[in-house]
């Protein structure tokens, strides 16, 4: 199930590119974008948070204390972390995205960008989060060579130094929000992370407009449709199901199968804009999908992955500390 949450979340994070120039080509500017995006975003979740009680209470498992006996999280310290995904890493990462695409192509820009998976494998391996298992790396291997394959594919690419540059930061702090976000991913539901990540996120951009001038909004009803698509598709549910396959599968994992967005944005660019797909983008969609089948049969011999921070089951002394010491998780339940 965490897998296929993940390729859920990367088909429709794909579509962004999509609907993003069908935007761009009704007058949305990329200020306009990011803010009604975040802001229409937050807005959804808060209305689903709100209606939708049940959905607020994190998974209910063993008890946890902090990594190399530190202490729990304390309620409010998780709650900045996530309303800090948002505001500081989020709001980043899309913005040096977008500027970035200001000024390079948008295969270049992804081929720069999605070296984030090898960051969060090799980071999450350093800090003792994953195993870097002979499975783990074939697929990431797979994952990198078939992404690189896509992108080539589609033709010359112009390079920018500025826009590499921006390019590059952007998968580093995509690196670190992947890897935050992975600490707090199984004290909070995965609808209201997301809805306290958009928050944040909205508040920054709505904060940068106000001190810009404003943002204009005067764009046609065409440009209103795909924003809409953007906050629906490729944020809230691309958001939801990328925190619940985190959550199950853990960060390298869930990064290396992201990179099935780039292979879902050159499908659909050939189904919706006319683009010819061509063999060498083919063989790198299949290579990327390998890393799926690899990743999915070594999950079924090791069974679920465990949650973080958990003591050791067979210390008893652990357990008992543990209890005595646990927070609760973080639903913001009534």
């Amino acid at each position: 199930m965490g897998a296929a949450l993940c390729l859920l979340s990367a088909a429709c994070f794909g579509a962004m590119a999509i609907f993003g120039k069908l935007a761009y080509d009704a007058g949305v500017s990329p200020e306009a974008l990011l803010l009604v995006r975040f802001t229409l975003a937050a807005v959804l979740l808060g209305i689903v948070v709100l209606v939708r009680p049940g959905l607020r209470r994190a998974a209910s498992g063993p008890p946890r204390q902090g990594a190399a006996g530190r202490p729990a999280m304390t309620r409010g310290r998780v709650l900045v972390i996530a309303v800090g995904l948002g505001a500081i890493g989020y709001a980043t990462q899309a913005s040096l995205f977008f500027s970035a695409l200001r000024l390079m192509d948008a295969s270049l820009l992804a081929l720069i960008l999605y070296t984030y998976p090898v960051m969060v494998t090799v980071t999450a391996v350093l800090l003792g989060r994953d195993r870097l298992t002979l499975a783990r790396a074939a697929a990431l291997a797979a994952a990198s060579g078939g992404t690189l394959l896509v992108l080539l594919g589609a033709g010359g690419m112009s390079f920018h130094p500025l826009g590499a540059l921006l390019a590059f930061a952007s998968a580093v702090t995509y690196t670190v929000y992947i890897l935050v976000a992975d600490t707090v991913v199984h004290r909070l539901a995965p609808v209201v992370l997301s809805a306290l990540v958009m928050t944040g996120a909205a508040g920054t951009l709505t904060a940068r407009a106000l001190l810009a001038g404003g943002v204009d909004l005067g764009f046609g009803a065409s440009g209103w449709f795909w924003l809409a698509a953007i906050a629906v598709v490729s944020t809230v549910v691309a958001m939801l199901t990328f925190f619940a396959g985190l959550k199950r599968i853990g960060p390298s994992a869930a990064a290396i199968l992201s990179t099935f967005e780039p292979v879902v944005t050159a499908a659909l660019a050939a189904l919706v804009l006319g683009e010819s797909l061509t063999p060498v983008q083919l063989a790198g969609g299949a290579l990327v999908l390998s890393c799926v089948v690899v990743l999915q049969l070594r999950r079924q011999d090791r069974g679920p992955r465990p949650a973080p921070d958990l003591p050791d089951p067979e210390n008893r002394r652990g357990l008992e500390s543990a209890r005595e010491d646990r927070t609760e998780p973080v639903g913001l339940a009534p």
